[in-house]
């Protein structure tokens, strides 16, 4: 699909021109943000859970504990969701108050949870998430027994609905303000892996494995 479908819940109606719908942008954000929200309503409440997730094809998957209550009220009640997640690029930085924006990358998704119980789709969907997390981390660490993966839910969720939001560039100002002596332009932000800071258990001698460095 190298376009979805735009829906009453999907069109971007405030600032359309900042939407997107292709496949390929929405899915370079989701391979990009490491968290997503996954919200829902469940006997009249609303929920909105933060979580690790990762993209295989047309389908986002998460993974939790099988005691997860919320991930288990999603698999029995097929309840449907809207999934967000979003990337920060940078403060906008305006000579109004009024006028100060972010630029942003952000998609939004409608779809609804399936249990994931085939073996080489749950080694698959572990597989990509913890390479997603720590590229060439997988091939690295002690694999899952059969116990544990027993304690682990996966949950998929089809690409169904979904919608991109964008925002690049400079501040935009009145007209009457661009010749204040206020400073104005865009200030990057980005996510940083920083230094290692070792386990303090970490046996002697072990090294830092290259995909770290």
């Amino acid at each position: 699909m190298s376009t979805f479908p735009i829906t009453d819940k999907t069109e971007i109606t405030r600032l359309p021109k900042r939407g997107a719908y292709d496949a390929e942008t929405i899915y370079s954000i989701l391979d990009e943000a490491l968290v997503c929200t996954v919200a829902f309503t469940l006997n009249g409440q609303p929920f909105q859970i933060p979580t690790g997730f990762c993209r295989i094809g047309n389908k986002l998957y998460i993974h939790g504990s099988v005691g997860s209550f919320y991930m288990r009220e999603l698999r029995d009640k097929k309840l449907p969701v809207c999934i967000s997640a979003t990337l920060i690029d940078g403060m906008v930085l305006a000579r109004s108050a009024f006028h100060h924006s972010v630029n942003y990358r952000s998609v939004v998704i409608f779809s609804e949870p399936e249990q994931i119980t085939g073996n080489d789709e749950l080694y698959t969907a572990l597989e990509v998430f913890t390479n997603k997390m720590c590229p060439g981390r997988w091939n690295d660490v002690r694999k899952p027994t059969d116990g544990e993966w027993k304690a682990t839910l996966v949950l998929a969720f089809e690409i169904k609905e979904a919608s991109a939001k964008v925002r690049v560039g400079p501040p935009k100002d009145d007209e009457s303000d661009y010749d204040l002596n206020v400073w104005a332009g865009v200030q990057p932000l980005k996510l940083e892996r920083k230094t290692l800071v070792p386990d303090p258990a970490l046996k002697p001698g072990v090294p830092v494995p290259p995909y770290l460095l």
